[in-house]
């Protein structure tokens, strides 16, 4: 039985997404690169892509992307789960019709896209699946809890996976960037401000916006990366004749994780007052 490497991604109009399809291109593998607007992702059939849309959030969709690709190879061999976004902003004034929509995308399709994909992995008794969760799968930022609870979602389902998919060949593998230089953080400023809100967290919104921009643009920039140094351990991750569980990208990342590691609970938490306002006081 021949086995199948065909190689589908979420999410590749933009950032880590798009580099990674580039990346898998150049180096052969059959890529077919994702999006909910097929025009946004057009440019990457020149690139060696197959450009499919594909909407984490629809059932009929899904089951189309994974059926095309099925057709032409077999089975999709890797299943890159990159599509999901942030929304930020106090917990309480987060609407639940914005937290369900970050969890259809970043937990629920994600999970679903995985279910469809596995019974082709099982057949070939091969297959790689690789989740994109965060740093922020790891450790829980002021203003960001609903988007931090898809990624700690992430994180566990890779995590039970891992272990039950293990005998049939597949891997499971956590890619864990720190900030990359996409639109991420002007999409995060964004819905920040479209949630409006309440005077008593006003300043502490206004604190949240700067400290996005400055992940990104500002002095912690220097710690940030390109979507590029994402796809290169993606790559590396799916040529490792053992991959490991889990790959952390950036340095402010490797920073942030190793010091949450280490703080009990409440010294995080004084750190985090050296850089928020504290609401109510």
């Amino acid at each position: 039985m021949t086995i199948s490497k065909a190689v589908l991604i979420t999410g590749c109009s933009t950032g880590i997404g798009r580099a990674t399809a580039v990346q898998l291109a150049k180096s052969g593998s059959p890529v077919y690169a994702t999006a909910r607007r097929i025009e946004s992702i057009a440019d990457l059939a020149a690139q060696g892509c197959t450009v499919l849309a594909l909407d984490v959030c629809d059932e009929a969709s899904m089951r189309a992307a994974v059926a095309k690709v099925e057709e032409a190879h077999g089975a999709v061999g890797v299943l890159i789960n990159n599509a999901g976004y942030g929304s930020e902003g106090p917990v309480e004034e987060v609407p639940m019709d914005e937290v369900r929509r970050q969890f259809d995308t970043n937990v629920f399709g994600l999970l679903r896209l995985t279910q469809l994909c596995l019974p082709g992995m099982r057949r070939q008794r091969w297959g790689k699946i690789v989740n994109l969760s965060s740093m922020g799968g790891r450790l829980t930022f002021p203003g960001g809890g609903v988007y931090h609870a898809t990624k700690y979602a992430v994180e566990a389902l890779s995590d039970a996976l891992r272990f039950e998919v293990a005998g049939f060949g597949v891997d499971v593998i956590v890619v864990e960037p720190g900030a990359i230089r996409t639109e991420f953080g002007n999409t995060a400023i964004a819905r920040v401000d479209a949630l409006g809100g309440s005077a008593e967290y006003a300043a502490f919104r206004e604190a949240l916006k700067h400290n996005i921009k400055d992940a990104y643009d500002g002095r912690l920039g220097a710690l940030a990366d390109g979507p590029e140094a994402v796809a290169k351990a993606i790559e590396r991750s799916l040529n490792a004749r053992r991959p490991r569980t889990r790959y952390v990208v950036t340095a402010g990342a490797r920073l942030m994780i190793g010091l949450r590691r280490w703080l009990p609970d409440r010294a995080f938490d004084a750190f985090l007052r050296t850089q928020f306002p504290v609401p109510g006081k």
